[in-house]
């Protein structure tokens, strides 16, 4: 028998949707699923570590969550929950706006773990009118669920490189694309400076470049 509050606890669940966000600044007009990257281990080890060549020590996703988008946390964390505890029925599928054809899986947050990224196949099967960009550093999740799974069509896989300055040019197993961040080096090779990513499109188009350079954020 459970006691009262891990019927609350379920009922809560129950009632927990995908939220979807809308963005802003360079994502302007571009609509995203996110988690929290403030309860995600993954997240915290990599943040945590004190190498100042990842990328994840500058993470502005944590910074952001941590003072000025303090709001968002709840339904990033609802998010996370939904995502990673158990697989999402037909009904639970989140409906996007007809305003644009193309979605960023993870503005903020990353991978919690292999449930988390078959919810979000589901989620892109259930939209086959959008193209969806999943940016990730989990290349073990990845290739755990790719090995034994098609890929869908409308799914373009980013893998987001972790070291500053050290850019990758060959692009891993199941990803289509690598995103590579520049502080001191490879000024001359940065391809993502438009600040409009809905107007750019380089991680949004499979026939536009796979190795995109940014500078890093700051």
């Amino acid at each position: 028998m459970k006691n009262v509050q891990d019927v609350e606890n379920i009922l809560k669940m129950i009632q927990m949707k995908i939220k979807i966000s809308k963005m802003s600044g360079k994502l302007k007009d571009i609509e995203a699923i996110n988690s929290n990257p403030l309860s995600n281990l993954f997240c915290q080890s990599m943040n945590a570590s004190g190498k100042k060549d990842c990328i994840c020590t500058h993470c502005y996703s944590c910074s952001m969550l941590k003072a000025y988008r303090r709001n968002c946390v709840p339904a990033f964390e609802m998010n996370s929950k939904v995502l990673s505890q158990g697989k999402l029925e037909l009904n639970d599928m989140p409906r996007f706006s007809k305003k644009n054809n193309i979605i960023r899986l993870h503005a903020h947050g990353e991978l919690i773990n292999d449930t988390h990224l078959l919810n979000l196949i589901d989620i892109v099967i259930s939209n086959p009118t959008k193209t969806f960009s999943l940016y990730t550093k989990r290349a073990d999740l990845i290739d755990k669920v790719f090995t034994n799974l098609a890929k869908p069509d409308n799914l373009i896989l980013v893998y987001s490189n972790p070291t500053i300055d050290t850019p990758i040019t060959t692009i891993p197993r199941h990803f289509d694309k690598v995103f590579n961040v520049c502080q001191n080096k490879y000024q001359d090779k940065i391809n993502c400076g438009s600040k409009n990513c809905n107007g750019c499109r380089n991680c949004y188009d499979k026939n536009k470049v796979n190795i995109i350079y940014e500078a890093i954020k700051r």
